[in-house]
């Protein structure tokens, strides 16, 4: 660890289980931190060896049955009580340079939480997709891990909170690991405490996940019947999921009605109007695409939260426009809006053969 003494004693904390590809660049990205622990629970790779390399302490134990508030838990209670800040970091997480020095600076007595930019979803040049604000730096005493899945910290006492966008994280998951576990996690987080609205929404959306359209569809009604479900990007995601319940269901009317709902509940969000562009899509109605596209684009201010689809702000909805605008013979359009796809994705060849299309009819008008 960085040796030196700093007005505030930081610790970084991490669960993990057979991630030894990810240890070497997540130590560097923590380095500047006075101790690290983990606790692993379970690796039958070399990440353990790898994380004692770098003097890390580890700590070895099963959790059975598996919960991640419990797996959290145990890592915190591993943090000695004199240190001040803790950041609990995934092996899959980076933190960008420059942490260290900003943390110190904002950081004031009696301060429980910084929030910080997390960026859950990067593009293949590292452009964010889809950032929000997270919490997981925290004050060491007082807070403990809740929800056996979608864990959050909960805190004894009233909260001083700081938010900053000066403290950046960037997570590249390991997309092929199983999401097994989510659901019977899920279901036993709504067992447990059948008010929580964030778990309902949650669990609705797993069912989707998984294709249980009409189990989606009744856990996300009841999700949007708590009196607790008062977060209205929220409330949106779980109508737009009704919808795509509905939609794969074949049952295109009540699919567009609770898209209408999605937007009326949040006509300042992207999402539910790209998605009533996609349901208009399916059936060939280009000028109801064309309408709901122009109205996406009019948004500019991508919100904060983990909400956010990252089809709202890829190259999809030019995706689209250039279709429906080529299908009503505006071939101008057309080509503008394929063009303005590749700037955002140059990589995407349908849209590259697309745009040969549009401008090789354009030279037979």
């Amino acid at each position: 660890m960085k040796e030196g003494i700093f007005i505030k004693k930081i610790c970084v904390y991490a669960i993990c289980k057979n991630e030894e590809q990810f240890v070497d660049r997540w130590y560097n990205s923590i380095k500047e931190a006075d101790d690290i622990y983990v606790l692993d629970t379970g690796s039958t790779d070399k990440t353990v060896e790898k994380l004692k390399s770098h003097g890390i302490h580890v700590y070895s134990q099963k959790i059975n049955p598996w919960r991640f508030d419990n797996a959290r838990n145990l890592s915190l209670d591993l943090i000695p009580s004199d240190f001040d800040i803790c950041i609990c970091l995934d092996l899959d997480e980076v933190m960008l340079p420059g942490w260290r020095k900003v943390l110190e600076n904002i950081w004031v007595d009696g301060t429980t939480r910084v929030r910080y930019i997390y960026n859950w979803y990067l593009d293949e040049n590292d452009n964010p997709k889809v950032s929000f604000y997270s919490e997981k730096i925290h004050a060491r005493n007082n807070f403990r891990w809740v929800n056996p899945v979608h864990e959050i910290l909960k805190y004894e006492g009233v909260e001083k909170q700081i938010y900053t966008n000066d403290i950046v994280v960037n997570h590249y998951p390991d997309r092929s690991k199983s999401r097994a576990s989510y659901l019977p996690l899920l279901e036993l987080s709504v067992k447990e405490n059948p008010l929580n609205d964030r778990n309902m929404h949650y669990l609705g959306r797993e069912y989707m996940y998984y294709g249980k359209w009409n189990e989606a569809i009744d856990t996300l009604i009841k999700h949007l019947n708590l009196k607790s479900a008062t977060w209205k990007d929220e409330r949106c995601a779980s109508m737009r999921f009704i919808a795509r319940c509905y939609k794969n269901l074949n049952r295109f009317e009540e699919a567009e009605m609770w898209l209408n709902k999605a937007i009326n509940e949040c006509s300042y969000l992207r999402d539910p109007y790209i998605e009533m562009a996609m349901l208009k899509y399916a059936y060939e109605d280009y000028k109801e695409v064309i309408k709901y596209g122009e109205k996406a684009l009019k948004i500019k201010n991508n919100e904060k939260t983990y909400i956010n689809e990252v089809f709202s702000w890829d190259e999809t909805i030019y995706d689209l426009l250039s279709i429906a605008y080529f299908n009503i013979k505006d071939i101008d359009k057309a080509i503008n809006y394929a063009k303005e796809g590749l700037k955002i994705n140059p990589n995407n060849e349908r849209l590259k053969e697309n745009l040969k299309i549009f401008k090789e009819t354009k030279k037979k008008i």
